[in-house]
C-alpha cells in the first residue's frame, strides 16, 4: 500500500481594529519569501508546526512575526480555504482566525521576509493585495466559512 499524501497546514489571522466606525485589517507586503512577493498578505501567518493545534500556531505567529500576544481563547474561527495544485505543487489547508483583541503594538519582527505593516480599511484593501486573500477576506465578509481553489 502506498504511502498517504502529504497535505500542509498554514493560519491566517484576520486582525481587526474597530474604530470610528470603520473596520480596519491588517496587512503586511512580503518580501524574499518566493512566494507571491511584494503583495500584500494576511500579517503573523505561517505553519502549523508539530505538536500544536491551528490556534496555538495563530498565537506563536503572532508572537514571532508582530511581537503581540494573544489569548487563544480571543481567537475565532473566520474560513477554511482548501488550496491544492494542479501543477505538482503543496496543497494546503489554510486556516483563518478572527482577532478582535491582543497585547502590544504590532511591528515588523521578521524583516528578512515582510517590507511594510499597514492597516487598511476592510472596504478599501489595496489593490496588491494576494487574490487569494482577496477571495477570502470577501468570504469571511459574507458569512462563506469554506472555500477551494485551484491553483496552477
Amino acid at each position: 500500500m502506498g504511502e498517504h499524501f502529504k497535505s500542509y497546514s498554514a493560519v491566517m489571522p484576520v486582525i481587526i481594529n474597530r474604530k470610528e466606525g470603520k473596520t480596519q485589517i491588517l496587512l503586511h507586503r512580503r518580501k524574499d519569501t518566493g512566494y507571491e512577493d511584494g503583495k500584500w498578505d494576511m500579517s503573523g501567518s505561517g505553519h502549523v508546526d508539530e505538536g500544536e493545534t491551528a490556534k496555538m500556531a495563530v498565537v506563536r505567529e503572532a508572537k514571532e512575526e508582530l511581537g503581540i500576544n494573544i489569548n487563544i481563547d480571543d481567537l475565532s474561527f473566520a474560513h477554511l480555504a482548501h488550496r491544492v495544485s494542479s501543477s505538482g505543487g503543496r496543497t494546503y489547508y489554510d486556516m483563518y482566525f478572527l482577532v478582535e483583541k491582543f497585547e502590544g503594538i504590532p511591528k515588523i519582527m521578521e524583516p528578512n521576509k515582510a517590507s511594510e505593516l499597514k492597516w487598511f480599511d476592510l472596504e478599501y484593501l489595496p489593490s496588491d493585495i494576494m487574490s487569494i486573500r482577496k477571495l477570502v477576506i470577501d468570504n469571511i465578509k459574507n458569512n462563506i466559512t469554506y472555500s477551494e481553489l485551484i491553483e496552477n
